[in-house]
């Protein structure tokens, strides 16, 4: 019996995501766990597998990179050798069990489906001419190998470049005798139309890398520019998009009120470098000061457990796990990767886990369950040079904490003015869910806990 490769639910918000490409061809052979096809979800890609073995069959009308398919639609079969396809408008009878676990009410999905486009899969550029599209595989191999692939044209379905379109442009590139160039060298000067003899100009007879690109740039560009430069639109990510949705929604939706205070982190600030000797003679992952604060703000979360709730219309949601999210700037926009479970963790073990959450968002590898199910959220704004500042609410979620800078400041310590670390705290909560009475005492919590560390480290 053929089986049906149906579109999976993702999250639990999800009901429709984009479909990027199609890893294996119609009648490849497939084996159980091999990787099918990538989806573009609410806030990241996923690649997802097969799980069953058999031949890869696409039906008239298979999905196509950018159309967007509702959770359950029937997207290709695995047949067996010598089987045939089924029939256009029939079902197997396996079906409705796998939608209903992808999260169907009811198997609506026909064999020849037909799923809507995006509102816009290509960008025009100034001239007239369609830009390309890319999925974002294909542009993760692309800052790789160091191929301009806005120069590329796709063979996916509608034009878009795919993962073979940029090895094989890879495989055509051919340095000239004698010129070492670094693969992000190379991406950068082909984007910027940057000749080889400029470049070997400034670093002749040597390895050409990033800064000597950078160099060139900037000895093209004029002292005094002429003119306005022409707008243009960008169009929007997918995390753009939703991120834009969810922050107006919380904007809207909840009651936001913001309490500001500082604490002394000088104690804090010598913790973190004793971790950081004492990690580094083992060889083990050190803490960043991030780590710690999702440490002490979850031991803060179990003296004040109101502001680990949510709202919702049969009552307030007091939940019984801390899962604590944090924010993490990518190339493609902002994403917040759960850490669960924070108070049973050691360091040791919240550094490792928070490093690989950062590097699979950051490589567009991080799986939606990684980004559901958080309690309380942090966010820190320290590493750009920001004090204090006003985080918006991540939904459901009853508040978040804002994390500043530490900077050497004087203050009063012990009755005498001294230099010392301080740091701005930042809470931005729900006034539906908690009162500013019980905020300002978690808060104040944190910034105990910021200064006195071996309050939470013996807790």
């Amino acid at each position: 019996m053929a089986y049906e490769v149906t579109m999976p639910r993702l999250g639990w918000t999800m009901e429709e995501g984009v479909f990027g490409e199609w890893l294996k061809q119609d009648g490849d052979e497939v084996k159980a766990g091999d990787l099918l096809f990538t989806v573009e979800g609410d806030k990241a890609t996923q690649e997802v597998e097969v799980f069953e073995s058999g031949i890869l069959r696409l039906p008239q009308g298979a999905p196509a990179p950018g159309d967007v398919i509702p959770v359950g639609a029937l997207l290709a079969y695995i047949v067996q050798a010598g089987e045939l396809m089924p029939a256009a408008g029939s079902r197997s009878s396996q079906s409705e069990g796998r939608e209903e676990r992808a999260g169907r009410a009811s198997p609506t999905a026909k064999a020849e489906p037909v799923f809507r486009k995006p509102s816009a899969t290509q960008s025009v550029a100034a001239d007239g001419r369609s830009n390309p599209t890319i999925s974002p595989r294909a542009r993760r191999v692309a800052g790789e190998l160091g191929v301009d692939w806005t120069q590329l044209t796709g063979s996916g379905r509608t034009g878009r470049i795919v993962e073979r379109d940029v090895r094989a442009a890879a495989q055509t590139i051919v340095e000239p005798v004698g010129v070492d160039m670094s693969p992000v060298a190379r991406r950068m000067a082909a984007e910027a139309d940057i000749s080889l003899q400029e470049l070997t100009a400034i670093r002749p007879g040597g390895r050409i890398q990033r800064e000597d690109v950078e160099a060139a740039i900037a000895a093209r560009r004029p002292a005094v520019q002429a003119g306005e430069a022409p707008s243009q639109i960008v169009s929007h990510s997918r995390i753009r998009q939703i991120t834009a949705q969810r922050m107006a929604e919380s904007a809207h939706t909840t009651a936001p009120v913001t309490l500001t205070t500082e604490a002394d982190a000088t104690e804090l600030a010598a913790l973190r470098e004793q971790l950081k000797s004492s990690y580094a003679r083992r060889s083990l992952a050190v803490p960043s000061y991030n780590d710690i604060y999702l440490k002490l703000t979850a031991a803060a979360l179990q003296e004040h457990p109101a502001l680990n709730a949510s709202w919702s219309d049969e009552g307030l949601i007091l939940h019984g796990g801390i899962h604590i999210g944090f924010a993490v700037e990518t190339e493609g926009g902002l994403l917040a990767p759960v850490l669960r479970d924070v108070p049973a963790k050691s360091l040791r073990v919240i550094a490792a886990e928070t490093a690989s959450l950062v590097e699979g968002a950051r490589q567009e590898r991080l799986g939606h369950e990684a980004m559901q199910g958080g309690t309380f959220t942090i966010t820190n704004l320290g590493m750009y040079g920001i004090d204090a500042f006003t985080p918006i609410i991540n939904l459901p979620q009853a508040a978040i904490l804002g994390i500043g800078r530490i900077v050497c400041r004087p203050a009063v310590h012990d009755g005498e003015v001294v230099p010392r670390q301080m740091v701005a705290l930042s809470l931005t909560f729900d006034h539906r869910v908690v009162d500013g009475a019980p905020a300002a005492r978690f808060l104040n919590t944190v910034r105990e806990y910021v200064s006195e560390p071996i309050l939470w480290l013996t807790s």
